[in-house]
């Protein structure tokens, strides 16, 4: 692999030193020398020698960037927002530096920005911070606009309309299962998955019909952290992901509210990417000899909206 082909990606990280402008004469520099200023900067800190090519350079500058040590300044600032986000209440700025493991005055800062931009705000009683008007704004937008949501409306309301059932519309988002569509039937169903809540990817069927299509590693990661102390459950729950990947489908029955069930399939493209999970719940005693219809219906439906993407 020639030194050449990494000089666009040095070139963007390591940007050449301004022209000094004391100078008396300039010199146009052409692309062809900033680029190999910057290969030659970033290759100055790695020893030269036959094992040292571009692509160790390259991977080993982005493992640095991707470590937690070496997060950017948006990247805290976002996580104190996701933080937020993901409690589903307003929270303390103490508890926020606690989660997001950073300092008090830092966690402020950030504060401070995302209230500046009505991403959070403060409540003026209690001093908690809560999501503010512009999270409104994001949410009406991703309403109105995403993709997955329109291609699945039609099939969500006539599968509701079949079976007299309740249908969400559940997806992956960072280490968590979101609820971003929920369509209920007439009849009452206690039940906790509503728009915009967070759940765990360990229990009940979408979580698990989720978390069986991630990319491998992604999935193993998530199980050792959550279910790493209890190796008999993590047994059964690797044993429950392979006959999922297997059916295309999962089941439930009050593993995440009690007398629910639900059926579970996930969304999946053309080309094998998860885009999300459509389920069906109802209460367990109005099941009964209707499971074998409710999850072929699910099915059915769950397959028409792939067949989409």
């Amino acid at each position: 692999m020639a030194w050449e082909t990494a000089a666009p990606f040095c070139e963007r990280y390591c940007p050449p030193p301004k022209a000094d402008k004391s100078s008396e004469t300039t010199h146009e520099v052409s692309p062809a020398a900033r680029r190999g200023r910057s290969l030659e900067k970033v290759c100055s800190y790695f020893p030269q020698d036959e094992n040292t090519t571009p692509k160790l350079i390259i991977a080993t500058y982005t493992q640095a960037m991707n470590d937690s040590g070496t997060k950017s300044i948006a990247d805290r600032v976002l996580q104190v927002l996701a933080c937020v986000a993901k409690a589903g209440r307003p929270m303390g700025a103490k508890r926020i530096a606690s989660q997001v493991g950073m300092p008090l005055s830092t966690v402020y800062r950030h504060l401070a920005v995302l209230k500046k931009w009505g991403l959070l705000q403060e409540h003026m009683t209690t001093g908690l911070f809560e999501p503010g008007a512009t999270g409104v704004q994001l949410a009406w937008g991703f309403d109105q606009n995403s993709n997955l949501i329109n291609q699945s409306r039609d099939e969500i309301s006539a599968l509701v309309e079949r079976t007299g059932e309740s249908v969400g519309l559940l997806v992956y988002s960072n280490e968590q299962m979101v609820c971003i569509a929920m369509e209920e039937c007439s009849r009452s169903l206690r039940c906790s998955f509503t728009k915009g809540r967070a759940h765990s990817l360990m229990h009940g069927a979408s979580a698990k019909s989720l978390l069986a299509f991630l990319p491998a590693e992604l999935r193993q990661r998530l199980m050792q952290e959550q279910l790493g102390d209890t190796p008999q459950c993590l047994q059964a729950l690797e044993k429950e992901i392979i006959e999922i990947r297997k059916n295309r489908f999962a089941t439930s029955d009050s593993e995440v509210d009690l007398g629910v069930w639900g059926v579970s399939v996930p969304l999946i493209s053309h080309d094998e990417t998860l885009q999300g999970t459509i389920t069906l719940m109802a209460p367990s005693l109005r099941v009964g000899p209707r499971e074998a219809e409710l999850i072929h219906l699910t099915k059915k439906a769950g397959s028409r909206i792939s067949n989409r993407f």
